[in-house]
């Protein structure tokens, strides 16, 4: 998730030094829409090796490899994948960690990119679970996914959906929980990831056409015998599947939600987000004008308007009807934890809050997988 550097760009490319009139202002909107609705590629290698043994790698210091807790490595090209543990040792400019595994490929030193999924292989590669590699026929086309079927056969199931310009591996941290706790899993793709077809424009509408794909899993999952389905998201996936709950017929046969460092208000990210990246709070305004209008979402690229108002759910909140489990931390500065403890105050009758520091966006599990496993277990195995 890079979108913010775009954002930086439009404030040094198209700004200038200050919005100076409507057309730049215009401008600079429609940059910063461009790249918040554009999926990310690869980039640059994030992160370099300078040492590595059976026990442990030294890597450089930055903001994500000196949090505690566990995190994956791939190399350069991705042909090589280590899991890190404890920090054994930090200097000025680098980080010590103890090296939990080597799990493909031969490591070595030089450019790397940090994992926060700590896994990096589907789950029968990753968790020994027996693991079917199967296809979701979606209004899009077919969408790849993982199924891990509960040991006991149930009726039970989980839909588990990633966040904006992850992959599938995102979930994974998930399954041996679900798996455990008697639950079908299922980790599909969605439009415009690697793996899956692309959208009319290659957008993303920030949860807005994205839950059709989820919908349409759900539906898979009834079709193999589902008698209720289990969502969680990630970031934009818990964006997806608040959709989900609001758009779809299937919706009634949702039991529950658990969400990870959730996007519960696109407008509070996009103004967040032009804030980091010196942008005037009026350009993200003005972003979500050209997003949602019929004759100026062309300059964001985008084939059908994206209303951010509909992803509100601090606003929304009292059309909630389903539980929820919303776990995030004061640490995530990617999406701020703001609109997750309002919703949680709005709707406590529905909503089961866990709160974490420390922890960065999306990395909750890494830094306490016990706690988060024993939430979300508690929260599939409730009553009812």
């Amino acid at each position: 998730m890079r979108w913010g550097t775009a954002g930086r760009a439009a404030a040094g490319g198209v700004l200038g030094s200050a919005v100076l009139g409507g057309l730049a202002s215009l401008g600079a909107a429609s940059y910063f829409a461009r790249a918040v609705l554009t999926p990310d590629g690869e980039g640059p290698t994030d992160h370099v090796v300078h040492d590595l043994d059976a026990e442990s790698v030294t890597l450089s210091r930055t903001a994500e490899s000196e949090v505690p807790g566990r995190y994956g490595l791939w190399d350069e090209e991705r042909t090589a994948h280590l899991r890190m543990g404890q920090i054994l040792e930090t200097t000025d400019s680098d980080v010590t960690r103890e090296v939990l595994g080597l799990d493909f490929g031969d490591f070595r030193p030089g450019p790397a990119r940090f994992n926060q999924y700590f896994y990096a292989q589907p789950p029968d590669e990753a968790l020994g679970l027996s693991t079917e590699h199967v296809t979701v026929e979606a209004e899009i086309g077919d969408l790849p996914a993982w199924f891990v079927p509960a040991g006991d056969g149930g009726d039970r199931w989980a839909v588990l959906v990633h966040g904006r310009g992850a992959l599938r591996f995102e979930c994974v941290r998930a399954v041996r929980a679900l798996h455990d706790a008697g639950l079908n899993v299922l980790v599909p793709a969605y439009r415009n990831d690697a793996d899956a077809p692309h959208g009319l424009d290659g957008r993303y509408t920030l949860g807005l056409s994205e839950w059709r794909d989820v919908e349409d899993a759900v539906r898979y999952a009834l079709d193999r015998g589902a008698g209720t389905v289990t969502l969680g998201g990630w970031s934009m996936g818990g964006a997806i599947c608040m959709q989900v709950l609001a758009q779809s017929d299937l919706a009634p046969l949702v039991d529950g939600v658990f969400l990870d460092c959730p996007v519960l208000d696109w407008g509070h990210v996009l103004r967040h987000h032009a804030h980091v990246n010196n942008l005037p709070t009026p350009v993200a305004l003005l972003a979500r004008t050209v997003m949602g209008s019929d004759s100026l979402r062309w300059l964001a690229g985008v084939s059908e308007t994206v209303d951010v108002a509909q992803t509100d759910w601090v606003t929304r909140a009292e059309e909630l009807t389903h539980p929820l489990l919303v776990m995030h931390s004061t640490a995530d500065d990617f999406v701020p934890i703001g609109p997750s403890r309002a919703v949680a105050v709005a709707r406590p009758d529905l909503v089961t809050y866990e709160e974490w520091d420390v922890a960065r966006h999306c990395k909750l599990w890494n830094t306490d997988s016990e706690r988060w496993e024993r939430a979300v277990t508690e929260f599939v195995s409730r009553p009812g």
